[in-house]
């Protein structure tokens, strides 16, 4: 049985632990069955690759890894603080994403 993963891509979010603390960025992926995520400028790896057609002349490339979701917290868009998110209905009952620290709880899109 799964989880309920409350972070989707594009969203922004910051690091909570690991050499990467505290740096925020855009989600690129998310791999549901592995509760891990891709987030752009985090977790960067160097990979030894050999000439191919899309990197011809090979070496060296730098590339994000996945991080796992404990460690991301979504950074809420109105006030711009990392908060936890929960799901309600709207007036037009669709379930939306909303933030829990902000008072007004404005939809995170």
């Amino acid at each position: 049985m799964q989880t309920k993963i409350k972070i989707k891509k594009g969203d922004i979010v910051q690091v909570l632990s690991g050499n990467d603390k505290g740096k925020k960025g855009r989600v690129l992926k998310v791999k549901r069955d592995t509760y891990r995520a891709i987030v752009e400028g985090v977790n960067v790896i160097s990979k030894h690759t050999k000439p191919n057609s899309k990197y011809p002349e090979g070496g060296i490339i730098k590339e994000e890894a996945a991080i796992h979701i404990s460690n991301l917290n979504v950074i809420c868009p109105e006030t711009g603080v990392p908060t936890r998110v929960g799901r309600k209905l709207n007036d037009k009952g669709k379930l939306v994403r909303y933030s829990k620290k902000s008072k007004n709880q404005q939809e995170i899109k």
